[in-house]
């Protein structure tokens, strides 16, 4: 019988060695990524730029779509083996577009890294009407996967693995108004409903996807200092978190939690190359290892941890059948 992470089933710890210190380098140690093909997505700014600089360095092919190429090109200046393309997360057209250039190369896709995200940002919406979290954290992530889905099945052994966060605990999908039109718009429930969103996908697709020999993973990867994520974020949102006092300085205690970008990393590339990952998928981690499930009922109550309710067969389809709804999407298996 094979396994699934359905109701966290396999959401457990399985001693990979590594923990919240450990750096994308030390994890991909020995792990040689020559001739593999990789698309990491918001791969010019952040833990998703050194995402791309390891997974080059290892061997790797690393294509890289941004929105601006002009910063992209300058982030990626004398990185090996890396490539650039065009995409904006609000535009559905461009995903389609992206996607159509690179299936066009016919090359097989080995490691798609869902990275590209937005964080606490006003209420917008795209051309659809989509909450721009929702749009650009989830339903992106969703389009892309499925437009490059020939690619990854042609690799015959691909990783999806989309990056989430202890954010989710934030918010559960709210199926009867997701894009805020009949409620009070929160940009951390928004925040956290896209995140939710994301563990529920990386779930349903390995489900699906690991029949063709493609597995799927969602992570936190935990609090980083030195990103440009919450960049739109009032001081008094960050004071509501607990990260600054009243004169709007960062706590002592919260500064010594922060990861470095390095450290941010770790997870994403474990996940997109760790052998000891080679036989299920589905599962959501953290600090370079799988999760254990989260029934604290305050959000945030330790700090780690996945919900229950972003690990759910029945959330999972649900979400699966509203976004072929709403992008007009069917993946072909």
């Amino acid at each position: 019988m094979e396994q699934n992470n359905y109701q966290g089933a396999l959401q457990q710890p399985i001693g990979s060695g590594f923990n919240a210190a450990s750096t994308a380098s030390d994890v991909i140690k020995g792990i040689d990524l020559t001739g593999k093909i990789a698309i990491v997505t918001g791969g010019n700014a952040g833990i998703g730029l050194e995402t791309t600089k390891v997974l080059a360095a290892a061997g790797a092919t690393v294509i890289v779509p941004a929105r601006d190429l002009d910063k992209a090109r300058k982030n990626l200046e004398g990185i090996p083996n890396v490539e650039l393309g065009v995409i904006d997360f609000m535009e559905p057209d461009s995903i389609d577009a992206f996607a159509e250039t690179f299936l066009a190369t016919g090359r097989p896709l080995h490691l798609l890294i869902n990275n590209a995200g937005i964080m606490w940002v006003p209420l917008r919406r795209d051309s659809r009407g989509i909450e721009s979290q929702l749009a650009t954290n989830y339903l992106g992530q969703f389009q892309l996967t499925a437009r490059l889905w020939p690619a990854l099945k042609s690799a015959n052994g691909a990783r999806v693995v989309s990056v989430s966060s202890l954010g989710h605990q934030m918010g559960e999908f709210n199926f009867e108004d997701p894009n805020f039109l009949h409620r009070e718009y929160q940009t951390l429930q928004a925040y956290g409903q896209s995140k939710t969103a994301s563990n529920l996908f990386a779930l349903e697709l390995d489900n699906f996807g690991k029949k063709h020999h493609v597995r799927a993973y969602s992570l936190h990867p935990g609090s980083i200092h030195g990103t440009e994520l919450g960049r739109e974020a009032s001081l008094e949102l960050f004071q509501q978190m607990g990260f600054l006092d009243s004169q709007g300085n960062l706590l002592p205690e919260v500064l010594a939690s922060l990861k470095t970008i390095p450290q941010g990393a770790a997870t994403t590339v474990w996940c997109a190359t760790s052998p000891m990952l080679d036989t299920f998928g589905g599962v959501y981690c953290e600090d370079a290892d799988i999760a254990e499930l989260s029934l604290e009922n305050n959000p945030f109550e330790n700090q780690r941890g996945v919900k229950p309710y972003s690990q759910d067969e029945t959330n999972a389809k649900k979400l699966w059948k509203w976004s072929e709804q709403v992008t007009g999407i069917s993946y072909i298996w």
